[in-house]
């Protein structure tokens, strides 16, 4: 039979798809990328705000089409299916199989109930636990990492060390779906990583909701500085990111190890969401504006080259137009070096879904402008900065019309940061420089790319 897939959300939801793609291929099924050929479809659901959720939801009715045609059997899993799964039994019966997010230890089982025995309505008549219910969901064990298939190309892989959040911020239902947050054992994790080694991946991206917390639940304290070191050690890899360390874990071991390895990103990313401290506290983040500024302090002290990246939320309940101006202040004299904004979505079953003085979307809008506006000249002045300098880079592609190779620096998160365009003048042969390493001297930028000429 053959199965297609459609992975939504986060790099987090892609490692679970990139398994479950493992387990259908080692038991004989053909992948195929076009709907329309494939006899099972399963999509990996998003539920994290209100945008992700219409996703899924129409992403789902979209593929039960399918059903109509050739298609089978359709099948849901991920964050939507484990935070309403009740109701989107009843709402959904074009699907098949709903699969939670505690029941991937069981993925397989379920999955050839509903291929092999065909016993379908019991899968559909479980019960659920209340959302509100938030108990730490198992860690899938996943003997079949070793069969995961990575869909990201042959430089890069995420590689992810743990599950749920245990912040509880008022306005995240994160815990709701996941669960608080559950480390993987560290043997484990560098087991896969040799596995993704010997695949030829060069790059690791080390994720989970919150990196820092990495440990503190098996081994009493966070362990991030260690398992990167460790990391380091595994020959074949040559870049390692990690990804959302949130301010208050960051500790000088961490900042010691990013500084002193050459194989690790001199990269921040450190999703503070506000900096006043009166909005702080109704997010329930447990750091403040004092602790913030210190922290990017310290780090651009002790690693001067470093690269920080932000995320930020405008338009939380009761946040005045002072909160906002003491914000975008902020942005304009801490000039990060990449910065997201999101617009505040009321989620149901979050404390902030139920505080007063929620703010009208135009106002969010034009808060939401007003700092990517002012982010974009930043950007440019901070790329401007790096004209004349050579750069080691990953080269993943070329542009269309071939006059291009385009890659990244060390410096750049895939899918999320910029890029840099290589002249070709055609001296090069193409097999030589594409998924390789090259020096790039930047001789020009755009607003958030770079352009550059290889160093012979």
């Amino acid at each position: 039979m053959n199965v297609g897939f459609i992975s939504l959300g986060c790099s987090k939801n892609l490692i679970d798809t990139e398994v479950a793609i493992g387990m259908f291929k080692k038991n004989n099924y053909k992948i195929v990328n076009n709907p329309e050929e494939a006899d099972i479809l399963v999509i990996n659901t998003c539920g994290f705000i209100e945008s992700a959720k219409e996703e899924a939801i129409n992403t789902i009715l979209e593929m039960a089409e399918y059903k109509k045609k050739r298609c089978k059997y359709l099948i849901a899993m991920g964050c939507l299916v484990q935070r309403y799964y009740d109701d989107l039994i009843k709402l959904l019966p074009e699907v098949d199989l709903f699969i939670k997010i505690d029941e991937y230890n069981n993925l397989w089982d379920k999955i050839e109930d509903l291929v092999k025995r065909d016993i379908v309505e019991k899968s559909k008549t479980k019960t659920s636990k209340k959302i509100s219910e938030i108990e730490p969901l198992p860690m899938p064990k996943y003997n079949e990492f070793m069969e995961r298939i990575v869909t990201t190309g042959k430089n890069y892989a995420y590689l992810k060390i743990g599950e749920g959040c245990s912040n509880k911020c008022t306005y995240c239902a994160i815990p709701y779906i996941r669960g608080p947050f559950v480390s993987r054992e560290m043997d484990e994790i560098l087991n896969e990583a040799k596995m993704l080694a010997k695949k030829g991946i060069k790059e690791l991206i080390v994720i989970a909701q919150d990196t820092t917390k990495y440990g503190v639940d098996i081994y009493g304290e966070s362990k991030l500085a260690e398992l990167l070191e460790k990391l380091g050690k595994i020959d074949g890899i040559e870049w390692i990111r990690f990804l959302y360390s949130y301010p208050e874990g960051i500790t000088d071991e961490l900042i010691k190890t990013v500084a002193n390895n050459g194989k690790i990103a001199k990269y921040f990313d450190i999703p503070i969401q506000h900096i006043s401290n009166s909005i702080l506290k109704k997010m329930n983040r447990r750091t403040s504006k004092e602790n913030i500024t210190g922290i990017i302090k310290k780090i651009r002290i002790q690693i001067p080259d470093v690269t920080l990246r932000t995320s930020l939320i405008v338009g939380f309940p009761g946040e005045t137009n002072e909160n906002f101006e003491e914000l975008l202040e902020f942005v304009k004299t801490t000039k990060f070096d990449k910065l997201g904004v999101f617009k505040y979505s009321k989620e149901e079953g979050t404390p902030a879904a139920r505080l007063p003085e929620q703010i009208h979307g135009n106002t969010k809008k034009a808060r939401y402008n007003k700092i990517m506006a002012e982010q974009q000249k930043i950007s440019k002045q901070v790329l401007e900065n790096k004209v004349g300098k050579n750069y080691k880079v990953l080269v993943e592609d070329m542009s269309f019309d071939g006059k291009y190779f385009v890659g990244r620096t060390m410096q750049d998160v895939p899918e999320e940061d910029g890029l840099v365009y290589i002249e070709n003048d055609g001296s090069f042969d193409v097999n030589e420089i594409l998924n390789n390493f090259i020096n790039c001297k930047i001789t020009d930028v755009t607003n958030y790319d770079l352009k550059g000429k290889i160093v012979k």
